[in-house]
């Protein structure tokens, strides 16, 4: 082996190959994917606004929301300015160093186990607002709030600690092109020289850790929900407490249907073009619907985006 090994060339730049197959159609997607990233930015900047500056949305609820937006923008951040610059070749454009390649899949794996543990978070508030409505000021109070989120935040930075150590123990000897458009686990494996098994089992440990641990939250949240419902007489009643929670459920379901296909795996994936596509439902185009159901679905932040984005609320000041 040794002989073989002092012949080997480290890899210290990879090169994303991105969508190669639309090359001539590269400005139709630059263009299509610069508007969704901008939107989403627009869309959750306006949520963070609207409940910073309504003071009735100062509750548990829009408190994680406005948690939920600051990471929607973070997580867009951290993939698509490069992917863009991919496109049209600026500044490297398909060209990242190997400690570029590894943050980035550091931040992308933190946020969105923050995301996961976020999710949970909210589909608590929601269950004790339903089934226990007399004790929410003593059970969702705003130190509890603050300490959840905090919680979310700390297990989501720590979560991808020991993959991307046992990442960076691997070897990389050539060739070094990733086939995707970031630095995600599955192709950077797939470049590997060394044995990926210890690797592959951590990750696969790490995410179903993650997805069960949040899922499991929601799951038992939402089934109290659904069993308090059931016992509510009022149809106008059952369908307003719901109301409360479908924008949340509904998120949930785009979130972690993509997260479990894509993650809860114990080999690399073979079908990276397949993958891409489901990499940029749950980076991108999830990211941009999420203020889009919170905004449609729920009442007050519709009333108080339109209240606050009106030309009277402009007059008025």
């Amino acid at each position: 082996m040794l002989p073989y090994a002092q012949n080997w060339t480290h890899v210290t730049e990879f090169v994303m190959v991105g969508f190669a197959g639309v090359h001539e159609a590269r400005l139709l997607f630059f263009t299509l994917f610069l508007i969704m990233y901008l939107f989403t930015l627009v869309e959750n900047l306006a949520i963070i606004l609207v409940v910073a500056l309504n003071h009735r949305l100062h509750r548990p609820m829009y408190f994680f929301l406005t948690h939920l937006s600051c990471l929607e923008i973070w997580y867009t951040s951290v993939t698509v300015p490069k992917m863009l610059a991919g496109f049209i070749g600026v500044g490297g454009g398909k060209n990242i160093s190997y400690a570029g390649c590894l943050s980035q899949l550091f931040i992308f794996t933190f946020l969105g186990a923050t995301e996961c543990f976020l999710l949970a978070a909210m589909a608590y508030d929601r269950y004790v607002a339903i089934c226990m409505p007399l004790r929410y000021g003593a059970l969702v109070s705003w130190g509890t709030c603050v300490r959840l989120a905090a919680a979310c935040w700390l297990v989501g930075l720590f979560t991808p600690v020991l993959p991307i150590y046992l990442m960076s123990q691997l070897t990389f000897c050539g060739p070094n092109v990733i086939d995707h458009f970031f630095c995600d686990a599955s192709p950077l494996l797939a470049l590997s020289c060394s044995d990926v098994t210890l690797k592959e089992t951590t990750d696969f440990l790490v995410s179903l850790a993650v997805l069960l641990a949040s899922s499991t939250v929601i799951s038992v949240s939402y089934g109290n929900i659904v069993w308090t419902l059931l016992h509510i007489r009022s149809a106008a009643e059952r369908r307003k407490a719901f109301s409360t929670c479908a924008a949340h459920l509904t998120v949930v379901s785009l979130f972690y249907g993509t997260l479990f296909f894509m993650y809860v795996r114990t080999k690399v994936a073979s079908s990276f073009n397949f993958n891409k596509v489901v990499s940029v439902f749950y980076s991108i185009v999830t990211p941009m619907l999420n203020p889009l159901i919170y905004s449609l679905r729920n009442k007050e932040v519709k009333g108080a985006l339109g209240r606050g984005f009106s030309l009277r609320s402009w007059k008025g000041q």
